[in-house]
């Protein structure tokens, strides 16, 4: 199964990440999206660290709870690979090559990039458009994963009572669903927009320009570190503090004891990130920060970076201009929105 396949059939979009699976399917009308179907649902501890699945069973569990919580009657899934475990490299290749040329040829080439044994990976590639200033060469995307990881998440969906149909990369998700809300980001032509996904473990940069990740990077933060605090703080379980968190009911020193703390960490993540980001490129700062993720959810932390780093931030939310079908709660979809960035951009490949 390629990485990055066309599909017609409805899919459902499968993000799963270190403590959840996310899930969305939307329909399309004309050029207006509606959510028909999502759910939230949490994975056991270390079920996936570090965004490689451990355990399949668990995660498949979790995925056909999901599947059962949204009320989709849809078969067909399309999840994705990370940034760490995914290879994408921009190649030229002749472009009077057909498909199947073109196919053996990328193979032969693609051993000068791949760091694996190139039976254990799965290959795809999709041509970007012509060579800038060479008419005779096409620009070709290859992207390749370990194959463990595409049959690790293809065997949870399999558990979970889905087909994988689609096996995309996580970085392509979020420039699908970045295109959704483009519009509503005021950037230059050319500007420059990072995308900063804070989850519960991983928080990760993607630099956009034009709508395209020119770079992208992950460092070990998280959600899960407020979590944790609250639980040794107020003596409570990991279920517990993960429902205060959300729900409010801790203590009035909260706020300014943990969660103040946890909110500054979190910018300096950022900072930290964007930093990396001008150490190794010409440039030298962002038109716009758009959050997502869990943690983007913490009220005030976009005016919070937006205030210390000087750079316009939003809250992402791809799902703002969509309508709502009959099964989904606007006020929980308003709140999970800035976590779906993933399952939004896999969802949309129902309509490639």
């Amino acid at each position: 199964m390629g990485l990055v396949t066309k599909t017609q059939s409805p899919l459902i979009g499968v993000d799963i990440s270190s403590t959840a699976v996310k899930l969305l399917q939307l329909a399309r009308t004309g050029d207006r999206y509606r959510v028909e179907h999502y759910a939230v649902e949490p994975l056991p501890p270390n079920a996936v660290v570090e965004k490689n699945i451990v355990e399949v069973e668990a995660v498949g569990e979790a995925i056909r709870r999901a599947v059962s919580r949204s009320g989709s009657r849809t078969k067909f899934a399309a999840a994705a690979v990370s940034g760490s475990s995914v290879i994408t490299k921009s190649i030229p290749m002749p472009s009077d090559l057909d498909e199947d040329e073109m196919e053996s040829q990328i193979e032969l080439e693609a051993v000068n990039y791949i760091p694996y044994p190139i039976e254990e990976v799965n290959l795809d590639f999709e041509v970007i458009g012509p060579m800038p200033g060479n008419a005779e060469m096409v620009q070709v995307l290859l992207a390749a994963s370990r194959s463990e990881n595409v049959e690790a998440r293809a065997s949870a969906l399999e558990v979970g009572g889905l087909v994988a149909k689609v096996i995309d990369v996580e970085a392509f998700a979020i420039e699908n669903a970045y295109a959704l809300m483009a519009g509503s980001i005021n950037v230059p032509n050319n500007g420059l927009v990072a995308l900063v996904d804070v989850g519960a473990t991983m928080t990760t940069l993607n630099v956009l320009r034009g709508g395209r990740s020119i770079y992208t990077r992950e460092n070990v933060f998280g959600g899960k570190q407020l979590t944790d605090e609250v639980m040794r703080r107020y003596s409570l379980s990991y279920e517990e503090a993960g429902l205060a968190k959300r729900q409010g009911g801790l203590p009035e020193s909260y706020e300014i004891e943990v969660l103040d703390p946890f909110k500054e960490a979190m910018v300096q993540q950022v900072s930290r990130l964007l930093q990396f980001f001008y150490a190794g490129s010409e440039f030298n700062r962002v038109d716009h920060v758009v959050l997502a993720g869990g943690c983007a959810s913490i009220p005030g932390i976009a005016a919070m970076v937006e205030e210390q780093l000087g750079v316009a931030t939003t809250v992402a939310n791809p799902l703002a201009q969509m309508t709502l079908g009959p099964r989904v709660q606007a006020h929980a979809l308003a709140q999970d929105a800035p976590a779906l960035l993933i399952a939004c951009g896999l969802a949309l490949r129902s309509f490639d």
